[in-house]
């Protein structure tokens, strides 16, 4: 399967591509605390437009999936989840699923981030088949590379949704990060391209692999050992 990592500003990219048949894009986009100087509305409007033009760029028998952390913002709880409905909402996307995975067991108290992720499936012309629906709560999200990290099981979740109720041949991740999603897309034999500004992430997200020990995939340690 084949891998590209463009070392390059998500938004520019988006902004300067075509829609690309074939294919399905999942994002997990940088909250408000990588934006120093921005308001919260200001982060807000980022985000919902950003949303909006990574879900313009889906072809509409794809899907855009979006990983998500609400935050909590000066007392008030930001619903990220929301605001990629509100931006899917403006271009007629539909929503096909909305799932849970937890970051931290149930009945745990947490502070800054709540204890669970949203991963939301939209979609502009496909219906997903109710006969192969999975767990709407994923009990564990997977190992992580890095804090920011999107979570192994959820990645590999996520990559078998595309691989068998969508056309899509090739995942495209912007906000790539060190490489999961690209990862799990190969090693369930999709293609993925990557988009990533900072050149040291970017190397790792093209060495990153899975090996299958048993029945269970991780990270190979020799691409993460840098």
């Amino acid at each position: 399967m084949n891998r590209t990592v463009h070392e390059a500003d998500a938004i520019k990219w988006l902004e300067s591509s075509p829609v690309q048949p074939d294919t399905s894009f999942v994002a997990s986009m940088p909250d408000i605390s990588e934006f120093p100087g921005y308001s919260l509305q200001d982060w807000k409007e980022w985000f919902v437009k950003t949303a909006t033009l990574i879900l313009a760029r889906t072809p509409d028998n794809g899907v855009t999936i979006f990983y998500q952390s609400d935050i909590k913002h000066e007392g008030t709880w930001v619903d990220k989840g929301y605001l990629c409905q509100k931006a899917a909402e403006s271009l007629g996307h539909e929503l096909l699923w909305h799932k849970i995975v937890c970051r931290s067991p149930a009945g745990i108290a947490t502070f800054g981030r709540p204890s669970y992720s949203h991963i939301l499936c939209f979609s502009k012309s496909l219906r997903a088949e109710v006969s192969k629906s999975t767990p709407d709560v994923i009990p564990d999200l997977g190992e992580k590379t890095w804090q920011r990290g999107m979570g192994l099981e959820a990645c590999l979740m996520i990559a078998r949704f595309i691989k068998e109720q969508t056309s899509s041949s090739t995942v495209i991740n912007p906000f790539c990060g060190e490489g999961s999603m690209l990862a799990a897309a190969n090693a369930l034999d999709l293609n993925a391209i990557g988009i990533e500004k900072s050149p040291k992430r970017a190397e790792k997200a093209r060495l990153l692999t899975l090996v299958k020990d048993k029945k269970n995939w991780g990270f190979n340690n020799e691409s993460t050992e840098q």
